[in-house]
């Protein structure tokens, strides 16, 4: 992690640096290395997919690989994966695997969700309250993020630009019982959502971030998003904190990433 720096401000250009040399984490990785997965792991054994033994052993994989937010943990054992993939896919759901869900899109691995979701507990506010408050996420998907910050949020607003996703995501969570129901809107992802917000974590990355999601981030409130720099891109984590009255955006930078670009308008 770099030093903190008063947002905004644009990356410094070029992909050296300490962060290059991590490993990238990739939740959207290209569809046919996906579609590999899907046909190399096996079905788990003994268990069914509904079972609670299946979702702990993958969180026991991820508390291995050293993911230690129990929160973000215990919510992932709560959620059903296997019920926002395709059927023909749920065997490998509880592998820490990225999988197609159509319109060239993939469920994030398990291990990125649990990562960025970590990040947004470490916010001020988080940190303060105990839960991530009201959440506005990014690109809905297929909804499995969006089940998961329902478990550790007051109140969940995710935005889709694809309508298929976001008519997919609406059929998925309608499967599942939460104690908090996401509202899915249909829209423009750039533009955010009604504000203000205590955690933003957005799941495609651009040039630069949208000035709408900095406006309505909440003081004490964090963001996690990926963002261009040089040829690759790095997730970074935004702080809005008030000092004196006076508003600051202080912006760090963590590992490199691969995300889906972050594009205007709906489809």
């Amino acid at each position: 992690m770099t030093t903190a720096k008063r947002f905004p401000a644009s990356l410094p250009q070029g992909a050296g640096g300490a962060t290059a040399k991590r490993q990238v984490l990739m939740p959207q990785r290209h569809l046919r290395e996906a579609a590999a997965d899907a046909a190399r792991l096996v079905q788990p054994q003994g268990q069914g997919l509904d079972s609670a033994s299946v979702r702990q052993r993958m969180v026991a994989r991820l508390r291995a690989e050293g993911l230690n937010e129990e929160r973000v943990l215990e919510a992932l054992a709560q959620v059903p994966r296997h019920e926002f993939v395709d059927s023909a896919l749920a065997a490998q759901a509880y592998e820490d695997t990225a999988l197609p869900i159509g319109h060239g899109q993939t469920i994030s691995k398990p291990s990125v969700v649990a990562h960025m979701i970590g990040l947004l507990f470490k916010g001020r506010s988080a940190v303060a309250q105990g839960h991530l408050g009201r959440v506005l996420e990014i690109g809905t998907g297929c909804g499995y993020q969006a089940a998961v910050l329902a478990l550790l949020a007051r109140s969940v607003v995710s935005v889709e630009r694809v309508q298929g996703l976001h008519e997919r995501a609406r059929a998925n969570l309608g499967r599942v019982r939460l104690p908090v129901v996401p509202k899915l809107i249909w829209a423009d992802g750039r533009l955010g959502a009604h504000g203000p917000f205590d955690s933003i974590v957005a799941a495609a990355g651009g040039e630069d971030l949208p000035p709408a999601w900095l406006q309505q981030l909440a003081p004490g409130g964090r963001l996690v998003a990926p963002m261009s720099k040089g040829s690759g891109q790095v997730l970074v984590v935004v702080d809005h904190v008030v000092e004196r009255g006076v508003s600051q955006w202080l912006r760090t930078e963590h590992e490199a990433v691969l995300f889906v670009p972050l594009k205007s308008g709906v489809l």
